[in-house]
């Protein structure tokens, strides 16, 4: 369409100027355009290359420390692998060796027996060809026309049974008590090998005297404990519990995992578990005993009844009351898991438990535990006094990285 006369245009110039370009964001650096770079000298550049030359020297011999620790790292694997083999390969001949005794003492009494039994049965064979012999011999005499002249002492040949010969047997009383005792070695074998995991975290746990009750008595070791009414020459201490009669042990537990042991066969009435370290220790109130608060964790036997308790819950349970009682705390999951230590049968592991007694099937320790005990009021005329002691499996020597 044709333009309208009288309508004003643009200069030329005007219309075929560009209209500015905005940039929706601005360019990165590594798009901009870097400012020429002066000339280095020389001296500049031979600084530069003994720099880097220096740089290239650390960083081959930090490489080759690398490779040494590499190293290092096969070698002691092997050794250590070397090592279990030649501990299992000892229980392995220990148990051919005695394997091979057991056998030998019974083929050595089966031949004893069947050696006798073989001269038994050849001395009574003897006497069956002898009275064959004569039941021949009466038989022919019936048919003979001519009657000799013979006795009953002629064939007088009755043999009578040897009082020896009932003790010609395998001794199978013995062959079960035999069986007994190595179902008992399988047994106990069974165990330590299913409590070798816990053993590598093995914790040297001892009384710590400054947070016992003061009718609470440790032994010179610091691993048992007993009850005396008399605390007279106990001192008082602020981290004391005063009325609830409690212990706790040390050292305490705020990384890793560790695990001890509590002989509790000569305490009629007992509780071991862990708790916190603001566990309360003034008054007897549930703030102060074990696992009736969210700071403690317990396994209990009281008036023949075996229970674990936590925040004032607790979960009866139908296993024997243990004699030794194993504990194991896994600081990171918040884990704590009791076992009976002979059988190694678990009882609660409190970080897995299924059941809906407890408010939290998973705990976090947000503070450190402590290894803690608890003795209950001792029946009236109790000849001997309440005892615990902490185990010593033997391991405390051996110094773990």
């Amino acid at each position: 369409m044709a333009e309208e006369e009288g309508t004003p245009q643009p200069p030329l110039a005007d219309s075929l100027r560009l209209a500015p370009v905005t940039q929706p964001y601005p360019r990165s650096p590594k798009s901009q355009r870097k400012p020429d770079s002066h000339k280095p000298s020389q001296e500049q550049l031979s600084c530069w290359l003994e720099e880097m030359e220096k740089e290239s020297k650390r960083t081959e011999a930090h490489m080759a420390s690398l490779k040494k620790r590499q190293a290092n790292l096969t070698t002691s694997a092997e050794a250590m692998e070397q090592q279990v083999r030649e501990r299992f390969e000892t229980m392995r001949l220990a148990l051919e060796k005695e394997e091979r005794a057991v056998l030998s003492s019974l083929e050595q009494e089966y031949r004893e027996n069947s050696s006798r039994m073989t001269r038994l049965l050849h001395d009574w064979n003897q006497h069956l060809k002898l009275v064959r012999k004569h039941i021949s011999t009466l038989k022919t005499l019936q048919q003979a026309e001519n009657q000799q002249q013979v006795s009953a002492e002629d064939f007088s040949c009755h043999k009578k049974q040897d009082a020896a010969e009932l003790t010609i047997r395998l001794n199978h009383d013995k062959f079960q008590k035999l069986i007994k005792v190595l179902g008992k070695i399988s047994k106990d074998l069974q165990v330590q090998l299913q409590k070798r995991s816990l053993l590598l975290d093995f914790t040297e746990v001892v009384i710590d005297r400054t947070a016992s009750h003061r009718q609470i008595k440790v032994t010179s070791s610091g691993r048992g404990l007993y009850m005396s009414p008399d605390d007279s020459s106990a001192p008082h201490h602020p981290l004391q519990f005063d009325q609830t009669r409690c212990a706790l042990g040390s050292p305490a537990i705020s990384s890793g995992q560790r695990y001890w042991e509590v002989d509790v066969r000569c305490c009629t009435s007992w509780a071991v578990g862990v708790v916190c370290g603001s566990l309360h220790r003034k008054g007897q109130d549930k703030s102060t005993k074990l696992g009736r608060n969210r700071l403690s964790w317990s396994l209990e036997f009281r008036d023949g009844r075996l229970a674990v308790w936590h925040n004032d819950r607790h979960l009866a349970l139908s296993a024997r009351a243990p004699e030794r009682v194993g504990l194991f705390v896994n600081y990171q999951k918040g884990r704590v898991a009791f076992y009976d230590a002979d059988t190694m049968k678990m009882l609660q592991d409190f970080s897995t438990s299924c059941t809906n007694v407890f408010e939290r099937a998973h705990h976090q320790f947000t503070e450190p535990v402590f290894p803690a005990f608890r003795f209950f009021k001792a029946k009236e005329h109790q000849p001997v006094p309440d005892h615990m002691e902490i185990s010593d499996l033997g391991l405390s020597h051996i110094a773990l990285p």
